[in-house]
């Protein structure tokens, strides 16, 4: 992968040798009666002309109301301000009312494996039987457990398909039969197997009488090379149902890390008859079929909660208005950077013998500062009244005129804040108000959800690169707290932080790498309603902890909520 590398062990991790970065790496496993489940890939049209991909998310949100026969649907909900007209086939933005083009194409089956694409007039339009490909791209015996899978799933309403073996006959007489490796199982004869009084074809039956799904034997063409004339009987009666369980977390334990793919079971742990007993017994068979396997049931990402009309969204107690609008604000006027920081300093006739960490000179000697020169002396040092912290003036006024020039200071050396520190977040409008649902870990409580809308613009002299366009990834982002004390404290401290323009910065996004865009400014916040598996949800025991100290780095504490206007 050129400068890229891919770690497997005991972490799936990208890593750059020269840069000596290392990111996390994940796969995604979806339904096979989704979008990627069936190979259909949605675009929208760039100003360049060519055609962009929507994110697998949304493409899966498209199809669903496609096939739905929808005329539109709303992307609000997901995170983004458009609406998608199936009509015209079209995407427009809900505030600008740009539109551009859309469309939907047919293309490999996820995951994409080398080989050709698929015919549409062979893409059935509602689930069904499934065909087999005209030749399966890769003959390994992953893939074609990949596509067996998808297959049936498609034919059974994406539940777990019937297990399929091998079978040419029954083995010739003195076949022993071996289990798979680490089962700790031994090896039997050909006659198969019984538990006490009942044959394993009896088993099945009561199974299917029970509604559990059978284990059943016949032809297939997902078995691999070499496994014909094979049989898949292995020997479990020996083992009883706590074995069972342990057997199934093991190898499921060793299947993941060694990269197998998973298959969703529904209702593992439900009132299902599937139960972890079944479904060790079904990787046992599928493995003594040469076919790795490891079930599992997948998580869901709930991003936001169920919909709520405008009559149950509710004010917070405590705290006036639902909303607040943020404009720039401009630098204090009448007083030089000298006049600001003399409030702060003192004056320190004898320097000790110590290093000025800003420039790395001696606190003795001038000042090392080798860019615009200020009118400071550069020999005149200084102490910070609350941290103690001593400095060149020269070095500290050089500091102030670097920064956001708003009266404030802030220690290099341990952070402490002397004034009122305020941010480059641009101009956008802050929304919050309650709604009658919980979140988890929560569950006495109703939730608080705040709403961030931050259109694109031009970067100001504050920002990285004044008058040029920065852009709005994402808007608008919704966010939650669980509407109890300390919720309700935060809220109130995070609208301080808006009103200083602590929330949001102008810069380069570390998810995406795109540069001049709006980006989280050190203050984290919960975007995920029902779920956790980004670790942006609950439950999170510490998070409003957390938030407290982020905030309080900023210079928020509670008696900046008592200053500040609510």
């Amino acid at each position: 992968m050129g400068r890229w590398g891919v770690g497997i062990w005991p972490a799936l991790t990208l890593s750059s040798p020269s840069a000596g970065t290392l990111r996390p790496v994940r796969r995604s496993f979806y339904d096979p009666a989704s979008a990627p489940g069936k190979g259909v890939v949605w675009e929208w049209e760039n100003d360049g002309g060519s055609w962009t991909p929507y994110d697998m998310e949304v493409a899966i949100t498209l199809q669903h109301a496609f096939e739905k026969q929808q005329p539109w649907i709303d992307l609000t909900p997901i995170g983004f301000c458009y609406i998608i007209d199936f009509g015209t086939m079209s995407q427009i933005n809900r505030q600008t009312q740009r539109k551009r083009r859309v469309r939907h194409r047919l293309d490999l089956v996820y995951p994409l494996v080398a080989g050709a694409l698929p015919k549409a007039q062979s893409w059935p339009a509602s689930p069904g039987p499934a065909s087999s490909p005209p030749g399966p791209p890769c003959s390994c015996p992953q893939c074609l457990l990949v596509m067996s899978v998808k297959a049936a799933a498609g034919a059974n309403g994406g539940l777990l398909p019937p297990l399929v073996i091998r079978k040419s006959g029954p083995p010739p007489a003195g076949t022993r039969l071996l289990p798979p490796p680490g089962t700790g199982l031994k090896p039997l004869d050909g006659a198969g197997l019984r538990g006490p009084g009942k044959t394993a074809a009896s088993q099945a039956s009561r199974r299917q009488a029970s509604g559990v799904p059978a284990l059943t034997s016949s032809a297939s063409q997902a078995s691999p090379p070499g496994a014909a004339g094979k049989n898949g009987r292995v020997a479990l009666a020996t083992l009883n149902r706590t074995n069972l369980q342990r057997l199934a977390i093991a190898q499921s334990r060793v299947l993941i890390a060694s990269g197998v793919p998973t298959v969703p079971v529904k209702n593992l742990n439900g009132s299902s008859p599937v139960n972890p007993a079944l479904a060790g017994i079904t990787g046992i068979l599928m493995s003594a079929a040469g076919l790795p396997v490891c079930l599992t049931r997948p998580p869901k990402l709930v991003l936001h909660p169920p919909p709520v009309s405008k009559s149950e969204i509710k004010s917070i107690p405590g705290v006036s208005n639902t909303s607040r609008k943020t404009t720039k604000k401009q630098a204090k006027k009448g007083k030089t950077p000298e006049e600001v920081l003399k409030k702060y300093l003192q004056k320190v006739r004898h320097p000790p013998d110590e290093d000025c960490t800003i420039c790395m000179e001696r606190l003795a000697a001038p000042s090392g500062y080798k860019g615009p020169q200020p009118t400071v002396k550069p020999d005149l040092v200084g102490k910070l009244s609350k941290c103690g912290h001593i400095y060149h003036l020269h070095c500290l006024v050089a500091m102030y005129n670097n920064g956001n020039k708003d009266g404030s200071l802030q220690c290099p050396t341990c952070k402490t804040i002397y004034g009122v520190k305020t941010g480059t977040q641009p101009p956008g409008k802050m929304e919050y108000h309650l709604i009658p649902h919980s979140l988890p870990g929560h569950p006495d409580c109703k939730t608080i959800r705040i709403i961030y809308n931050i259109p694109p613009g031009i970067q100001g002299p504050e920002h990285p690169n004044p008058g040029k366009s920065f852009t709005a990834r994402g808007f608008p982002r919704h966010c939650y707290l669980p509407d109890s004390e300390k919720g309700r404290k935060v809220l109130k401290l995070l609208l301080v932080a808006w009103d200083r323009r602590l929330i949001f910065a102008v810069g380069t996004s570390s998810t995406t790498g795109e540069s001049d865009t709006v980006i989280w400014n050190e203050v984290h916040h919960k975007t995920e309603f029902g779920s956790n598996l980004t670790g942006h949800g609950y439950p999170d025991a510490n998070y409003l902890d957390n938030v407290l100290a982020e905030l309080a780095a900023q210079g928020i504490a509670e008696d900046s909520a008592a200053l500040e206007k609510d």
